[in-house]
C-alpha cells in the first residue's frame, strides 16, 4: 500500500530503502514560488536514529505495516529476555540489541509493546512512565526541597536517575521512559 506525503501524520510508518521509519514531526510548506513540499523528522524504528528529510508534496512511498503486539516480560537468562504474548500466551525471546535502552526500565510482569515488521522484531515501545524502586543513593536531607539540587540514585533495574535531595533508598519513584528523568514519588 502506498501513502502520499500529503497524508503524513505523527506516528505514520513508511518504508524507505527496506528500513522502517516513523514520522515524528512534519510540516507542510507552500512557498510563494515553486512547488509545495513536506519537511519531516523521521525515526528509524530499528536503530532509533532520527533524520530530517524533505519530500515533494504528493510524493508516494510504501506504507510500512508495523504490527504491535502487547507482551508481558517474564524473565531474563544468559543475556536473553523472555516475553509472553498476552493474547496467545506464546513466548518470544529478545536480545539486548533488540531491547536497547528499554532494558533500563523493564521489570518482571511489566507490559510492553513489541513492534514487528514482516515478522521481524524491529523494536519495543514502553509505557511513557514506569515505577521503579531506589536501591542506592545518598541519605535524604529533611526539608531540603526548595534548592532544586539533585543527586544520583540507582534504580532497581540498574539505571541511574537524577533525583531531588529528599529522596531516600527504598522509595518508589515514577520515571519518564522517554527522557529518563524523575517525575514524582509514588505513594
Amino acid at each position: 500500500m502506498m501513502i502520499s506525503s500529503n497524508d503524513f501524520r505523527n506516528g505514520v510508518t513508511i518504508e524507505i530503502d527496506g528500513m522502517v521509519w516513523q514520522v515524528v514531526e512534519f510540516q507542510h510548506v507552500k512557498p510563494g514560488k515553486g512547488s509545495a513540499f513536506v519537511r519531516t523528522k523521521l525515526k528509524n524504528l530499528k536503530t532509533g536514529s532520527v533524520v530530517e528529510r524533505t519530500f515533494n508534496a504528493g510524493e508516494k512511498m510504501p506504507s510500512a505495516q508495523v504490527d504491535r503486539k502487547p507482551m508481558q516480560y517474564l524473565y531474563a537468562a544468559d543475556g536473553s529476555y523472555y516475553f509472553m504474548d498476552i493474547e496467545t500466551y506464546d513466548q518470544m525471546m529478545l536480545t539486548d540489541e533488540q531491547l536497547g535502552d528499554a532494558l533500563n526500565y523493564i521489570k518482571e510482569e511489566m507490559e510492553i509493546t513489541v513492534l514487528l515488521f514482516n515478522g521481524e522484531v524491529i523494536g519495543v515501545e514502553l509505557p511513557n512512565s514506569v515505577e521503579l524502586k531506589v536501591v542506592e543513593t545518598e541519605p535524604g536531607i529533611r526539608g531540603d526541597t526548595a534548592t532544586g539540587a539533585v543527586k544520583n540514585a540507582k534504580m532497581e533495574t540498574g539505571v541511574n536517575v537524577k533525583v531531588p535531595l529528599f529522596i531516600n533508598e527504598g522509595e518508589l519513584l515514577r520515571i519518564d521512559t522517554r527522557t529518563g528523568t524523575y517525575i514524582e514519588r509514588v505513594k
